[in-house]
Formats: structure tokens, C-alpha cells, sequence
């Protein structure tokens, strides 16, 4: 059996622990590699564990009544999920796809649980990441509410880039996958409404566009669009 505790001592969750509780869940933990693309996981099927990314990246999303694509979160490595499945026992509620090849790590909900009632520090950090993913939420349903298209791409790009920004000699550049239209997705709108916004913010010097690529080269004029 593989030793993953290098591995999970980089993991949000379990950052901090003792090596022997590393060992322990290492023991546990179940490790699959993902191809970009794959689905690990669909919305509505039994909610049977908590997952962690080793490497890689993962969207969360959810199905709108007429057939679009809502994006929830973009994850990253040392990030969890399903998280809330271990408390409510219900069923997945959003569809898990991975956007760039990587290793993911699950545990059952029986076997946290267990860890869970040993070690208060995992139930504290579990709790601040629900805490914040639900903190997220209420911000994404703010900017449909009060926001126009141009503020809620602007917030979504700040978003982005303070979780997955890589400093350049240019300005912030988000690292991630994603097209226009998961972009559209992630703001409930359209991806030509995008591609068009996102010419806009260029011309007035906010962003330079490479590729797929996103750099934020002004964050001071960008939030002025918020």
C-alpha cells in the first residue's frame, strides 16, 4: 500500500497534523488518477465520501432547469469536497469534473467520521471550509442579484485571481483551464456577452489576453468596474 502522508500533510484538511495521524489516514484514503475531463462524481448520486485534491484541478457544478451549466467552484490542489456529504448523508448535490489531469484522493464518510470523533483539529478545519465555501456562495448570489455582467465578470477575475493567480512580469496571471464559456458559467450569463466584456476590460487596459489565458495587468482599474 502506497504511503500518501507527503502528500496529505499539503492538504487543507490535514495540514499540521502529527506524522502518525497522516499514516493512519493514509491507510484510509483511496487515490485514482483523472484524465481531464473525466467526472468523478454526478449530481444526485449517493453522497459516499469526502475527496481531496492531490493534484490537479476540479470544477463543481450544478445542471439549471433549462440545461445550462452553473459552475460553483473551481478547485485546486490541497483543496476538499463533497464535504457536505458527510453531514446530511444525502446525495451528491453537484457534479464534480476534472479540468486538468490529476490525482484525487477520497475517504469514505464512515472512516472520516471516525477520525472526525477522534481529533477535534480536522473537525474545526472541516468546519472553516464549509464555512467559506458558503461564504462564496452568498458572494456568487450577491453579484447575480446586484450586480451587471461587467461587475460580475470583474468579481469573478479578482476571485480567480486571488485563488489561483501566478505572479508575472505583466501583472496576475489566472492559471486555470477554462474556456469562455465555463467563464460564462461560473457568472450566469453568455459566452459571447463574455468574450465581448473581456474585449472591453483589454481595450481599457484592465487585462491582456493570452490565448486562453487571463492577465491582470491594472487590479486597481479593474475593481472600478465592481
Amino acid at each position: 500500500m502506497k504511503d500518501y502522508s507527503e502528500y496529505l500533510a499539503k492538504i487543507s484538511l490535514f495540514r499540521d497534523l502529527p506524522e502518525e495521524d497522516l499514516q493512519v489516514i493514509s491507510g484510509l484514503a483511496r487515490v485514482r488518477n483523472y484524465k481531464k475531463n473525466m467526472i468523478i462524481f454526478m449530481e444526485g448520486e449517493p453522497g459516499e465520501a469526502l475527496y481531496f485534491i492531490i493534484s490537479g484541478k476540479v470544477k463543481i457544478f450544478k445542471m439549471t432547469e433549462d440545461g445550462r451549466e452553473q459552475i460553483l467552484h473551481i478547485l485546486q490542489d490541497g483543496d476538499v469536497f463533497a464535504e457536505v456529504v458527510l453531514i446530511d448523508r444525502g446525495p451528491y448535490p453537484a457534479t464534480a469534473e476534472i479540468i486538468e489531469a490529476g490525482q484525487i484522493g477520497m475517504l469514505m464518510n464512515d472512516d472520516l467520521e471516525n477520525l472526525l470523533r477522534k481529533n477535534a483539529d480536522i473537525s474545526l478545519k472541516l468546519l472553516k471550509i464549509m464555512s467559506k465555501r458558503l461564504r462564496l456562495a452568498q458572494i456568487q448570489v450577491r453579484d447575480l442579484a446586484l450586480k451587471d455582467t461587467y461587475g460580475r465578470l470583474a468579481s469573478m477575475l479578482l476571485m480567480l485571481a486571488k485563488d489561483h493567480g501566478e505572479e508575472t512580469g505583466c501583472g496576475i496571471k489566472i492559471d486555470l483551464p477554462l474556456s469562455r464559456q465555463e467563464l460564462a458559467n461560473l457568472i450566469g450569463t453568455t459566452r459571447e456577452t463574455v468574450t465581448r466584456i473581456l474585449g472591453d476590460f483589454k481595450k481599457f487596459k484592465c487585462i491582456e489576453l493570452d490565448k486562453q489565458a487571463i492577465i491582470i495587468i491594472n487590479e486597481a482599474k479593474l475593481k472600478t468596474w465592481l
